[in-house]
């Protein structure tokens, strides 16, 4: 195992789980540890945090660690009061990997405004809050890499209205683009991982009773037919191009998208 990443400090939010598994997030910090990081692992919960902490520290190597910080990433003095205390402790920010968010079902009719609201926080304020308060830190610095997840539902229909979810996540891919043009030439790389349908815990958790009646085996058949690729990724798959575009591999790299669908986007049903 390489490390790109010895003695980064990286920042990864949603870094917990609703279940056992690899989620992106606990992939993402667990892959970092693995390659030297020292891995600021937010969630607003720490008890989804514990298996992530668990494999990380069993997984560490090149002087990885991790250190886990309860953040709502929705509400802005909780962002600043954890980005402060982690400039405080680590005196800079290399990585920031903005990886919350979650669907809600509905079209505009079918869906309230309350959860379109709550949706437009979760999914893109939250990308929104971390830069704002990430960007000074590492522009102080003078170089940075931030990696924000998006979705396929934000570049395609993928077989379910979600039209919040689905919105923010296009929003994730511009808000990129921007901030990438707008702090190039202050050293900070922005780019977009924009995964597919993966096998992650939230397919058992939440998204089989939402879209299948509970039945888990009916849904993943669902989306693998969807996927060209015969077989269904996972939080690693994600991880593996999030860590390769914040890595000094990708340092003529900013501004644009890396898919990871096994090749569901490029299908015309």
């Amino acid at each position: 195992m390489s490390a790109r990443f010895q003695n980064k400090i990286a920042v990864v939010t949603g870094a917990g789980s609703v279940g056992p598994g690899w989620g992106n997030g606990r992939a993402i910090a667990v892959a970092l540890v693995r390659e030297g990081a020292h891995v600021v692992a937010l969630d607003i919960s720490l008890r989804s945090m514990d298996e992530t902490l668990a494999s990380a520290r069993t997984q560490a190597t090149h002087g990885g660690t991790i250190e886990s910080m309860v953040c709502d990433v929705t509400q802005a003095a909780s962002v600043l009061a954890a980005i402060e205390a982690i400039v405080k402790t680590h005196g800079r920010i290399d990585v920031l990997v903005n990886n919350v968010g979650g669907s809600a079902k509905g079209g505009p009719v079918e869906m309230s405004e309350e959860v379109w609201d709550a949706q437009v926080d979760f999914n893109l304020k939250s990308v929104f809050l971390l830069c704002k308060h990430v960007l000074p830190v590492m522009e102080r610095n003078g170089r940075g890499a931030i990696v924000n997840l998006s979705s396929t539902s934000g570049i395609r229909w993928t077989g379910a209205a979600q039209v919040a979810y689905a919105a923010t996540k296009a929003g994730v891919i511009q808000l990129g683009r921007v901030v990438a043009n707008q702090y190039a030439k202050k050293g900070i790389r922005v780019n977009t991982v924009i995964p597919g349908q993966l096998h992650t815990p939230m397919v058992e958790t939440r998204l089989a009773l939402q879209r299948s009646g509970g039945d888990v085996q009916a849904l993943l058949a669902q989306r693998q037919a969807r996927i060209p690729l015969p077989f269904m990724g996972d939080g690693r798959d994600t991880a593996n191009a999030v860590l390769f575009l914040a890595s000094e591999e990708a340092r003529f790299i900013t501004g644009t998208e890396l898919v990871i669908d096994g090749g569901m986007s490029t299908r015309c049903d």
